[in-house]
């Protein structure tokens, strides 16, 4: 087993399944054996604010907080909620990220805008990046609401668990009749 504790921090917006994909990923480590600390902070979740769920997993872990500067993945089902936790990367790490644009209220009510150049700053930002068309790809598998589970397959292909966990932590962790479509969405992401 390894000694090292692995960072994940997962971003998002009320509504895309960020603690479902904390799930997730959590008992995919635990079915390695690891020990796994999670955190969530909901924000205003409900109506569309910003989430994000932080897991860390190891040989021991005794805090659920990633520090700034330490995370190993960031996976993002929104643009511009990957540059708000850009700054927990450690230097070589992986972002995976959604080109899902969720408009916040700010930016609906006039009072903000919203990006033009999002993916650019992506660009810039994050050295080693994949941008996913989480939603697309989930639609063709399925149904637009497991573009998180998109996003978790592409997320595996760059972390050292094996496959056959995420996808035994995915049928465990979603409604037996959505195990099919969502191990189908896990695959088309890990292909990515």
């Amino acid at each position: 087993m390894e000694t090292i504790t692995k960072n994940i921090l997962l971003a998002g917006a009320g509504g895309q399944g960020i603690l479902l994909a904390s799930e997730i990923v959590a008992q995919t480590a635990m079915h390695c054996g690891f020990d796994v600390k999670t955190n969530e902070v909901h924000g205003m979740a409900q109506r569309g604010g910003s989430v994000v769920a932080q897991i860390r997993y190891g040989k021991e872990v005794n805090s659920p907080i990633i520090l700034e500067g330490t995370a190993s993945v960031l996976g993002s089902l929104e643009l511009i909620e990957s540059l708000r936790y850009a700054h927990f990367l450690e230097p070589g790490a992986w972002a995976v990220i959604s080109h899902q644009r969720m408009i916040p209220v700010t930016v609906s009510s006039g009072m903000a805008k919203y990006p033009e150049d999002a993916e650019e700053r992506i660009r810039r930002t994050f050295p080693h990046h994949k941008l996913v068309e989480a939603e697309r790809i989930a639609q063709e598998t399925g149904t637009i609401k497991a573009a998180n589970v998109v996003v978790l397959g592409a997320i595996a292909s760059v972390l050292d668990l094996p496959r056959e966990a995420w996808e035994t932590a995915v049928a465990a962790c979603v409604k037996p009749q959505h195990r099919d479509l969502n191990l189908r969405a896990f695959a088309a992401g890990f292909q990515l």
